[in-house]
């Protein structure tokens, strides 16, 4: 394989779904942090929150060895945002660097052993490329859904995602 096959691949799909997820975060009311559609439910700032964080965790994914979860600069502590403002402005500074890290990263390096741990328990052990794919943009994409569902519990009008809504949008 040679040095850069599959990023510009990747990236193009990638800087899709960021645009996507933004819209969704974008849709978001301030002054709804603690909905929740159920109880079983994150509170609507806790669950867009991770969403803002989550593009940082495609970048460490691209860029280091393994993620311990419990190591004092793990990702695992969530932010904690005072307006929808602040978040979208989190957001296009992780997504920038998820950009950034896939846009850098060669075929050799996506097919590099990665391992996801919280201490003592392995979570995931695999390709760097199936880590990405899994706890990265999947992972992106389902809690993007989640957002679409609060925002229809709100009565809010939805963003198209791969087509317009049934919003027109």
């Amino acid at each position: 394989m040679s040095a850069a096959t599959l990023s510009p691949l990747l990236l193009t799909e990638l800087e899709a779904e960021l645009k996507k997820t933004r819209r969704i975060l974008d849709a978001l009311p301030d002054g709804e942090a603690e909905f929740q559609p159920h109880e079983k439910s994150r509170p609507l700032a806790k669950l867009s929150g991770h969403v803002a964080e989550l593009p940082s965790f495609i970048t460490i994914i691209l860029t280091s060895p393994a993620l311990d979860m419990t190591a004092p600069n793990s990702p695992r502590k969530p932010i904690v945002v005072e307006s929808k403002a602040e978040m979208l402005a989190r957001f296009d500074e992780n997504a920038a660097s998820a950009i950034a890290a896939l846009t850098s990263i060669s075929d050799e390096t996506l097919l590099e052993d990665w391992a996801l741990s919280r201490g003592e328990l392995k979570l995931f052990s695999g390709k760097r490329y199936d880590a990405y794919r899994s706890f990265g943009l999947n992972h992106l994409i389902h809690h993007r859904a989640q957002l679409g569902c609060y925002i229809r519990d709100l009565n809010l009008p939805l963003p198209g995602t791969y087509g317009p809504s049934a919003d027109g949008m």
